[in-house]
């Protein structure tokens, strides 16, 4: 399953890559690509190049990484919390690392900067999330759980509100709001290059983790007896998902659902052992969100946001698996 998965994702990524408002055929990819690793001059002519170059390839990874990386933090929290509902959008997190770096862009700070207020921002939402979920007086902790993530969540948005009203509605306004619409087309390589890395010290220890966290299905007893701290592990998890959230928030804005949906699919696909099912919801991950951008890209002469597509398709999507489970 997973090779055939990898090798759908290629074709997708040079798919992306060749469709635009200047198409360029696959066997020209290859040839950019190839002039690249060979120091050779270009096929294209210069302008064109420089716009596959500037333009195209960091949108492209950038959806990947950011569907990758929203994917992994989904099915990490939905392991960790052992709750399906379990997600960056409905836990807080990415209302807590919006409001970080609405602030960020409030008060004109770089994007280094604006990406550490939403690594903050997210982290705080979890931990006040967890701390409203485990003092509300109700037996079923998941319940609990989605109802502070959901009030949490509202009041975060809330906040993002008085910012927005706050801002220069001719300067800061304008970007704020195309910002939480989520978007690919300001991407740079530069952008591209830190939010690789980001994602790299983020992502990377959940891959490293995963088969431990495949105990976490276990009583806490039961873990601390084959030797493994079951807190630590929560904590290592949840930091390492925050963090992964938080800077697709800030790279791209906000794009809910992938990390709600992603996970639940690669399920179906793989089982439930978590092992097995990161890697699988990585990749579905970063080829629905780069499906998705390619989409919004193509389908009329106004780009569409990303964040409206995923909404649209992740609900239906949702709705038809919960019946398939049902049914099961």
């Amino acid at each position: 399953m997973l090779p055939l998965i990898a090798i759908l994702l290629i074709a997708v990524v040079f798919a992306a890559l060749s469709v635009g408002q200047f198409p360029i055929g696959p066997t020209q990819v290859l040839s950019l690509f190839w002039s690249a690793l060979a120091g050779t001059p270009p096929s294209l002519s210069d302008t064109a190049a420089s716009l596959f170059w500037q333009v195209r390839v960091p949108r492209v990874f950038c959806a990947l990484l950011v569907g990758c990386a929203l994917a992994a933090a989904g099915a990490s929290l939905q392991s960790v919390f052992r709750n399906p509902l379990a997600a960056p959008d409905l836990l807080g997190v990415s209302a807590g690392a919006a409001l970080g770096a609405v602030i960020g862009i409030f008060l004109e700070w770089g994007p280094l900067a604006i990406q550490l207020a939403a690594f903050g921002g997210g982290l705080g939402a979890v931990a006040l999330v967890m701390l409203v979920g485990r003092w509300l007086p109700i037996h079923d902790r998941s319940l609990g759980l989605v109802l502070s993530g959901i009030a949490v969540g509202s009041m975060l948005g809330a906040l993002v509100a008085l910012v927005k009203t706050l801002a220069d509605p001719y300067r800061q306004l304008p970007a704020i709001t195309f910002w939480l619409m989520g978007s690919f087309g300001s991407v740079t390589l530069n952008d591209l290059r830190m939010l690789a890395i980001g994602l790299v010290l983020s992502v990377a220890p959940l891959i490293v983790l995963r088969w431990r966290a495949d105990a976490l299905v276990l009583s806490d007893d039961e873990i601390r007896s084959i030797g493994i701290d079951a807190v630590r592990l929560r904590l290592l998890l949840i930091a390492c998902a925050t963090l992964a959230a938080a800077l697709t928030v800030a790279a791209a804005g906000i794009i809910g659902w992938i990390g709600l949906v992603v996970p639940h699919a690669a399920r179906l696909l793989v089982g439930a052992r978590f092992s097995r099912l990161l890697p699988v919801a990585m990749l579905i991950g970063g080829l629905l969100m780069l499906f998705i951008d390619t989409l919004a890209r193509s389908l009329t002469a106004a780009e569409v946001p990303p964040g409206v597509l995923t909404a649209l398709i992740g609900g239906p999507v949702l709705f038809a698996l919960m019946v398939r489970g049902g049914r099961r």
